[in-house]
């Protein structure tokens, strides 16, 4: 991947589950990626740009088979490495993160910005959220040295309700009483 780019300034630092301006957040990711791609001498391919806007458009995690479907749906190929090539070029390039306790691809929220996020997965909905993972990120490394152990790649993902979810479920619950 190429050097991080200072994000642009239009990306908002909201957390996801927060209300907050999607079409402006989505717009600006996409435009934070168009700036690096083309940045690095890459090029955003009308598959890779519209596998990154089916990704913006919520802030959920997406199989790829799902992804595909959307994809062909609009005449852009059935055969699954269509989508699982720009899925690759989006996660290599920090476009996009894979979620790996769902098997499924989100995009990510603040391209362009070194970060190392834990990703709050809703299991009641499948919301994504970026949270700020440097301190997580730090006591994975201080406990894998302690055994002598070096960390290559680590991804962090909790699972739980977000908000809305868990204020749905308690309003059930008091129903219930």
């Amino acid at each position: 991947m190429s050097r991080p780019l200072p994000p642009p300034e239009d990306v908002p630092d909201v957390p996801v589950f927060a209300r907050h301006d999607h079409a402006r957040c989505a717009e600006g990711a996409l435009a934070a990626a168009e700036a690096m791609a083309a940045a690095a001498g890459l090029r955003l391919t009308p598959v890779r740009r519209r596998t990154l806007e089916i990704l913006l458009e919520s802030h959920r995690a997406m199989g790829a088979y799902e992804v595909l479907e959307r994809l062909a749906a609009e005449g852009f190929g059935r055969q699954p490495p269509v989508a699982y090539r720009a899925l690759d070029f989006l996660v290599e390039q920090g476009f996009a993160h894979r979620i790996r306790r769902l098997n499924a691809f989100a995009a990510c929220t603040r391209p362009g910005t070194d970060h190392q996020p834990v990703f709050l997965i809703c299991r009641g909905c499948n919301a994504v959220a970026e949270a700020p993972g440097a301190e997580a990120r730090a006591a994975v490394e201080a406990a894998a040295t302690a055994v002598g152990f070096r960390v290559e790649r680590a991804s962090l993902e909790a699972a739980g309700l977000c908000p809305a979810c868990a204020g749905a479920a308690a309003a059930s619950s008091d129903a219930v009483r």
